[in-house]
């Protein structure tokens, strides 16, 4: 009589002749869904549940809309590597309509849409990148003679869920900088009867989206979301705590101007207008495009300008200081630029700020040693 297996030998089974046919390793795959449920702040015991609704024949369906944006948050999805463009809308979720990747076109295309939204109705996702234009009823964007708000409300109503892809549909996005001429709005601002998530960026990170909805699919929930819609697991901490120059920002190392040797050295951008003290991502920890260190801006010398924080990016000058949301750099804080003459020496403004934190700290224990010693009881003799 054969071994009877246990759901959990059946689903590696699966699995195995899975990616078998399609030429992927299972080692390979169990550590992609390994990295992917960590990214999406779920325990360990939790990986083989992604890999089966990764594989699972049921799919989930998504209609993609596109409004006022610049098609880049489809573009960089379609440079997403683990998984590929093609086997995210082909073998994990059923992209039933997309303007810019559907093969057809005109009415045919449109009959797709609407014969998704009818089948699937309370079980799609919609997927909205672009800002919705508000002033004059909304005639600022209009597709098959009707307009992006019409259109929103039509397919939002009919949705499971809204994902607002890119800093034009969370929250306007470079449409809706002053003096606004459109009335450029984000998603969640015309939606309230649907959950809303709202990925900002521009573009927005691939792999946030398929986080989101790999986390739907596999607890049939929207991860846990921050006081702005956004999904703690991306936006949970600022991109400054992850930077790869903060260490330089501690030790009070910046970059003066663009190109100074400071700025060939690596320092931190901070003074150069750097947002990222006050913006809430994951772009210093995940990076684009699989190409190392400079696949982000500060990665290649540029400060972050805040593009996925609402108020920040499109919105302060790129020079502008950030606020600083964690411990700021004193403003007497030495210059410093090496061991050149005229500068104060890294191992000089180490030692300066060693002996300024044993003053801090004495003077702290001694201001508590003081008000211990005023609030003590007098004794009777």
């Amino acid at each position: 009589m054969g071994k009877l297996l246990t759901s959990t030998e059946s689903l590696e089974m699966s699995l195995s002749n899975e990616l078998e046919a399609q030429g992927v390793s299972r080692r390979s795959f169990l550590k992609f869904c390994t990295a992917i449920t960590a990214a999406m702040g779920l325990p360990a015991t939790m990986v083989a549940r992604v890999a089966d609704a990764i594989t699972s024949p049921t799919r989930t369906p998504v209609i993609w809309l596109h409004f006022q944006e610049c098609t880049g948050c489809t573009e960089s999805l379609l440079r997403a590597t683990h998984p590929t463009v093609e086997e995210l809308v082909l073998d994990m979720i059923s992209l039933d309509y997309s303007e810019t990747l559907c093969a057809a076109a005109g009415h045919q295309v449109e009959k797709s849409l609407n014969d998704s939204a009818k089948l699937n109705e309370g079980k799609y996702i919609l997927v909205v990148e672009g800002s919705i234009p508000m002033k004059e009823d909304g005639i600022y964007c209009k597709i098959a003679d009707r307009t992006a708000l019409d259109i929103l409300n039509d397919y939002g109503s009919r949705a499971a869920a809204i994902v607002a892809i890119g800093s034009c549909a969370s929250w306007g996005g470079v449409q809706s900088a002053s003096p606004n001429p459109t009335g450029a709005t984000g998603v969640n601002e015309i939606i309230k009867d649907k959950p809303v998530i709202n990925l900002p960026g521009c573009p927005a990170s691939p792999y946030n989206l398929l986080s989101t909805i790999l986390y739907y699919l596999t607890l049939g929930k929207l991860p846990q979301l921050d006081s702005k819609g956004r999904p703690k697991f991306a936006y949970g901490r600022l991109i400054h705590e992850h930077c790869e120059r903060r260490p330089h920002f501690d030790a009070g190392r910046f970059a003066l101007e663009f190109g100074d040797d400071n700025h060939r050295e690596g320092y931190c951008l901070y003074k150069l207008g750097c947002k990222g003290p006050e913006t809430y991502n994951n772009c210093s920890s995940i990076l684009f495009g699989d190409v190392g260190s400079g696949a982000w801006p500060v990665g290649t010398g540029h400060p972050c300008f805040g593009c996925s924080e609402e108020g920040v990016g499109f919105t302060k000058h790129i020079h502008e200081q950030a606020d600083v949301f964690t411990d700021s750099p004193p403003a007497s804080y030495a210059q410093i630029s090496g061991d050149k003459p005229g500068g104060v020496s890294i191992a000089g403004a180490a030692v300066a700020g060693a002996v300024g934190g044993v003053i801090l700290g004495a003077s702290a224990v001694a201001a508590k040693k003081m008000k211990s010693e005023e609030t003590a009881p007098e004794s009777d003799a």
